[in-house]
């Protein structure tokens, strides 16, 4: 069946709509502006179903962000309330502590760093400003563990958690967004390299995957598997101890 990217939209438009009314009548959606797709989908979502007045953006560079022009671009282009908080005095300052503290300090305790330093800054903007914080992440990052635990994995609510990549390009368009914007090609911000780099396929072939079960190269098809089976951890909640106290 193909994909009615217009339907969704106005469905997802009336889902945020309800999820506000039950938890935060009133209150604001605050996004991290990265000047990807999903975070300006996500943006221009909740200025259709909230109004641009109640969406506040949050552009978070680490230092210097060469492409910080496109998350200026998202702001302006939906006319929405914006702050740019650098995070790299705190970055700098827990980094040098661990450096002296620790024996070794991992390449993956770096990268997953400013993540999560991301994610509390947008949690204390998000109460200074009466705001519900959005999460970013889409079906097909979510299902090889494509993000930060802790990090940009998290959030009140996730409109795009059961859409692919394909799927939220097609809602941008439907929104009218900037094609350019839609269609930049994702990285990590992190590591410098594009998301397709780092997880050995590209979306198109993993969108494919999720959606029909087929993949015509069993060795990426078997690395899909891989992933998806070492990070189904991610998306469920912390396991607790079933103590029942004895009658």
């Amino acid at each position: 069946m193909a994909f009615d990217a217009v339907k969704v939209k106005n469905d997802l438009v009336k889902w945020i709509q309800d999820w506000f009314e039950v938890n935060g009548p009133g209150c604001n959606a605050v996004i991290g502006i990265s000047g990807g797709k999903d975070s300006t989908v996500v943006a221009g979502l909740c200025v259709e179903a909230l109004g641009k007045d109640r969406v506040f953006g949050v552009m978070m560079p680490n230092g210097v962000q060469p492409d910080i022009d496109d998350s200026i671009k998202v702001c302006k282009a939906l006319d929405i309330r914006n702050v740019t908080i650098n995070i790299a005095g705190a970055y700098d300052s827990l980094m040098a502590e661990l450096k002296e503290k620790m024996e070794e300090v991992t390449s993956q305790s770096i990268q997953n760093l400013p993540p999560r330093l991301r994610m509390s800054t947008l949690y204390a903007v998000s109460q200074c400003v009466n705001g519900r914080v959005a999460n970013t992440c889409n079906l097909s990052e979510d299902w090889v563990g494509y993000s930060t635990r802790y990090g940009d994995s998290v959030g009140d609510f996730s409109p795009l958690s059961n859409l692919t990549v394909h799927e939220v390009r097609e809602i941008g368009m439907a929104l009218n967004l900037p094609r350019e914007l839609v269609y930049k090609v994702p990285s990590d911000g992190l590591c410098g390299k594009t998301d397709e780099d780092n997880l050995g396929f590209t979306y198109e072939m993993l969108d494919k995957y999720i959606r029909t079960g087929i993949c015509e190269d069993e060795e990426k098809k078997a690395l899909i598997d891989r992933k998806h089976k070492a990070n189904l951890f991610k998306l469920q909640l912390m396991p607790s101890f079933p103590y029942k106290p004895e009658e």
